[in-house]
């Protein structure tokens, strides 16, 4: 398997998109990559949009980010809720800083905003909030993916594709 021992968070929250959460998270899986669901700790239990529910594997107090090869943000509206946790960001901007691979798509832009990562990088997220991505620094292109170094992003649920297979070469 292409990812084995390879080892990579995928952050949750209320009102993830359930696309951009389950499809990554089977598709590593498939790969041979071990996937931990990381929550804010806010919950035991967090709701998709619409109304699927997953339990998180551990809380982000507890995350050590040095353990992990990479980390995937899904969108919706759960990016809001994420990054108002501190111990959710600092996972971001951590595996960031360490170079490793750090994916956000559709509204998890609003995580790298709040991650302080975005500055002169490349980077693409859902339209409507290309704004506050530009604000954060990020040259904002519209395409279905958009890889700088190790931070790679993505706009919607339709660019799914794109982004595993760009996550997948990056974490190979």
């Amino acid at each position: 398997m292409e990812l084995e021992g390879k080892k990579v968070i995928i952050l949750v929250e209320d009102m993830f998109n359930v696309f951009e959460f389950w499809y990554p998270y089977y598709r590593l899986k498939e790969a041979g990559a071990q996937v931990t669901v990381v929550g804010s700790g806010r919950a035991d239990e967090f709701t998709g949009k619409p109304a699927t529910q997953i339990r998180p594997d551990i809380s982000a107090d507890a995350v050590s980010a040095g353990d992990y090869d990479g980390v995937i943000i899904p969108g919706g509206y759960a990016p809001d809720m994420m990054r108002r946790f501190p111990a959710m960001v600092r996972i971001v901007k951590e595996l960031f800083d360490a170079g490793k691979v750090v994916a956000a798509i559709c509204h998890a832009g609003w995580m790298l905003s709040s991650a302080n990562i975005l500055n002169g990088r490349k980077a693409t997220s859902f339209f409507a909030i290309k704004d506050d991505m530009v604000h954060a620094g990020a040259l904002w292109i519209d395409e279905a993916v958009v890889v700088d170094g190790n931070l790679i992003t993505s706009r919607t649920p339709d660019d799914l594709p794109d982004f595993m297979r760009a996550i997948i070469a990056a974490l190979k």
